[in-house]
């Protein structure tokens, strides 16, 4: 497991969460609405997700950069010595635009990648909004740093350094910041590559340093003239964090099958995304998308009742997953996982019901019966903890959201929402 990560994360997260509310208070003092309330939770889900993943998978690229390192690295830096974290500092955001400029370029890495994406608002919760499958393709671009010595340890830290990094230029409550704009990753810069405009499409990959956009021709600055549509072509249509990443991955797998040339089998997973073989094309033809023209924010309408319910079951497994990632390493990896499976499927749930999908309500009666029933049966939760006083609060939690949810879908939260598109 990458316990660095997950202990950084767990540092972090705390942070994060106070200036997404301290931005949310005042994008509602300034009225614009740069806030919807399932887009966010949405996002975070996604990033809870994601965080589970790279913990338990993160040991893969470890392993590979380390057997690079020791095996074929014809020198080794030293992690003493300041210009080796320099060095390393740099040399991680070259390879980082080389890894997102192929996430927006081949169909595989595009898959990963799109999560981060799909966002049709553009705030500080969209930042947290990472891919689950990344750790399982993204390692392979950095494998050049084990090949130049870098130590494992300045790798891992001056990751985790930039993605921490590229929290703040996710937001519209900054505007121009003058000379940084043409040096560094800002918000202005940054607002550009979420953009599905056709002018700012696949543009402003950098993580950092802005020289490898203008030196490899991927700069675009911010346009007054042009104000950005946030989201991906082909919207995804769904709340849920599993589909978030595996919509793209299911599209090519349909195309791949579909076609009956062997070639575009094959090139359908290295293609640019949006490209679809000849003959499925012919067969799915649509017309040609305008973002002004076709845009439209997916937003099914719910109960207030609802939205206040699923507020509160999501702050509750913001909770319970800071409690995963304290618990790692102290407990047995079956149980790690048990314990991540169960926040994700609790985030699916939470998903399908802000979808106003009746199934789901009864879903999530079913998760909180087994919720309250399993702790009181076993007189434990995770963690080993076995305190009375836990426990029976854990189960009152339980039953007191029973009542709730059953008052909110009282009061006209399972109206019927549009289906899920798989985009």
């Amino acid at each position: 497991m990458d316990t660095t990560y997950s202990r950084a994360v767990a540092f972090a997260v705390p942070v994060f969460l106070s200036l997404i509310a301290l931005e949310f208070i005042v994008d509602r003092w300034r009225g614009t609405e740069y806030y919807r309330f399932a887009d966010a939770v949405n996002s975070l889900s996604c990033g809870v997700v994601s965080t589970g993943m790279r913990v338990f998978f993160g040991f893969l690229g470890l392993f590979a950069y380390q057997w690079v390192l020791l095996r074929l690295a014809p020198v080794r830096l030293p992690a003493t010595h300041w210009a080796t974290w320099a060095f390393a500092f740099v040399f991680y955001d070259f390879c980082y635009y080389w890894q997102h400029r192929l996430g927006h370029t081949v169909g595989l890495f595009w898959a990963s990648h799109v999560v981060h994406h799909q966002s049709e608002e553009f705030n500080l919760t969209t930042a947290l909004r990472q891919p689950g499958t990344g750790s399982l393709v993204n390692w392979v671009f950095y494998v050049p740093m084990a090949l130049c010595g870098v130590p494992v340890g300045a790798f891992l830290l001056v990751g985790v350094a930039q993605l921490f990094y590229q929290f703040w230029p996710h937001t519209r409550h900054i505007g121009r910041l003058g000379i940084l704009d043409r040096w560094i990753q800002t918000p202005s810069n940054h607002r550009v590559h979420h953009a599905q405009n056709d002018i700012y499409l696949d543009k402003n990959y950098v993580g950092v340093f802005l020289v490898w956009d203008r030196m490899f021709g991927s700069f675009q600055e911010e346009l007054d003239s042009e104000p950005c549509l946030y989201g991906i072509r082909g919207q995804l249509k769904s709340w849920n964090p599993v589909w978030a990443n595996l919509h793209y991955y299911w599209a090519m797998a349909r195309d791949c099958w579909q076609t009956r040339s062997w070639r575009d089998k094959l090139r359908v997973w290295i293609a640019p995304p949006g490209w679809r073989p000849a003959d499925v094309a012919r067969r799915l033809a649509k017309p040609a998308y305008d973002p002004r023209r076709d845009f439209a924010r997916f937003d099914p309408p719910r109960s207030l009742a609802l939205s206040l319910y699923t507020l509160v079951q999501f702050l509750a497994l913001i909770a319970a997953n800071s409690h995963f990632l304290a618990l790692l390493g102290k407990q047995p990896t079956a149980l790690g996982i048990l314990y991540f499976s169960l926040l994700v499927a609790s985030l699916v749930i939470l998903g399908g019901m802000l979808e106003n999908r009746r199934a789901f309500l009864a879903w999530e009666a079913a998760r909180l019966a087994a919720l309250g029933g399993s702790v009181l049966a076993l007189g434990s939760w995770f963690g080993g903890v076995r305190d009375a006083r836990i426990v029976w609060s854990i189960a009152a939690f339980a039953l007191v959201s029973l009542a709730w949810l059953w008052a909110a879908s009282r009061q006209g939260a399972a109206a019927p929402a549009p289906e899920a598109a798989a985009a």
